[in-house]
């Protein structure tokens, strides 16, 4: 090669080097590695593994091999787990690769693109954190720009609230290539679709208890509005946080409106889990005496049914044979009445003249009775 030479290089001759001599130590303290002497080494070592020397078919054969080589494994890129591989072929999307080691085909053909694609973003309207901290907590900085807002009824509140957006499984392309700044987008465009819904509606629910329904209103309203730009960004959630009058004097007075509200709610949750408890007990209640009800009248009329078959019987049997049913029946009823009854049986006629007519006979059983067989021994016997 031309500058391959003893002379010092193509800088001349001499010990200055080719960026000049500067300071040149003295006496016997370390020189400073002379750079030519370097590069005549290296060559003398390469010469030895490419005989033949550096232009020889054989070296100039494995320096391209070796060039190919690495070349081609310059294709091989790592996506990280919160990540997703975008790879463009001469700068058209071809495809999308998950998180895990990918290969694509080496620069200028193919090239990758890396966004944070599965992290979910925290994007605050209203406030911000800059890391002002008091007592171990973060104090957040409103931004009323931001926040102040006028109502559908013409009152000014102050609204702050959160938006959690993420890129789409299948968006990462239009994330990368349809919008310029995307946290800008999505930030214009919550303020816009908050704005809109709270410009619809009045104070008193946008403070009290229409923040579900806003929050969800406001989301939707993003979405559409982000599909339509072709975002390919997901709005995951959005969280309102302070809700007040731009007013200190009155908020206080909302409060206690909130507050009165949230008794309300309570007062009625509470009448009604009293009543869910009273009604379903009065109700058993009510179809237990109904039960209770259909049971003695089903006995009733079966029993009357019964009395009147076996009226109908006797009466059959009555009309077969009246005297002698009639004795039975007269037999029959004397039996019931006097089976349980005390009773005297005596002969008034002729032979019936032992008994002595006053004689208190009803006593005189009656004290037998209660006395018991006991009464009727003695020292000698039975009397």
């Amino acid at each position: 090669m031309a500058w391959k030479n003893q002379g010092g290089g193509p800088w001349g001759s001499g010990p200055k080097g080719p960026w000049g001599s500067g300071p040149q130590p003295t006496g016997g303290g370390p020189r400073p590695p002379d750079l030519e002497d370097l590069l005549r080494r290296a060559q003398d070592r390469m010469q030895q593994f490419l005989p033949g020397g550096y232009f020889s078919g054989l070296g100039i054969a494995i320096a391209l091999l070796a060039v190919l080589a690495i070349w081609g494994f310059s294709g091989l890129f790592r996506v990280q787990p919160d990540e997703l591989g975008v790879v463009l072929r001469f700068g058209k999307h071809v495809r999308t690769v998950g998180p895990g080691l990918s290969y694509h085909l080496p620069y200028p053909i193919e090239t990758v693109l890396l966004p944070k694609a599965l992290r979910v973003s925290t994007l605050n309207i209203g406030f911000s954190t800059d890391g002002t901290a008091r007592r171990g907590r973060e104090v957040p900085r409103d931004i009323p720009e931001e926040s102040l807002m006028l109502t559908g009824d013409e009152n000014i509140v102050d609204v702050q609230f959160t938006v959690l957006w993420r890129i789409k499984p299948n968006g990462a392309a239009d994330y990368l290539f349809n919008i310029q700044n995307p946290e800008g987008s999505v930030k214009a465009v919550a303020e816009s679709a908050m704005r809109e819904v709270v410009g619809h509606s009045n104070i008193q629910g946008i403070l009290t208890n229409d923040k579900d329904k806003i929050q969800l209103e406001v989301q939707e309203l993003m979405q559409r509005v982000l599909d339509g730009y072709g975002s390919g960004i997901l709005v995951q959630q959005l969280q309102m946080g302070n809700v007040n009058p731009p007013n200190q004097d009155v908020i206080q007075s909302f409060n206690d409106v909130t507050n009165a509200k949230t008794e309300l709610e309570s007062l009625q949750n509470q009448a009604q889990t009293y009543a869910n408890q009273v009604v379903p007990g009065a109700r058993g209640r009510a179809a237990q005496i109904i039960q209770a009800a259909e049971g003695y009248k089903q006995q009733a009329v079966a029993e009357a049914k019964g009395q009147s078959a076996r009226f109908l019987k006797v009466y059959e049997e009555y009309k077969k044979a009246p005297d002698v049913t009639r004795e039975r029946i007269y037999l029959e009823t004397m039996e019931r009445i006097l089976g349980n009854s005390d009773k005297l049986i005596y002969d008034a006629g002729p032979s019936g003249q032992g008994i002595v007519p006053y004689l208190p006979l009803n006593e005189l059983t009656t004290r037998q009775g209660s006395q018991g067989p006991a009464a009727q021994q003695g020292p000698g016997g039975v009397r």
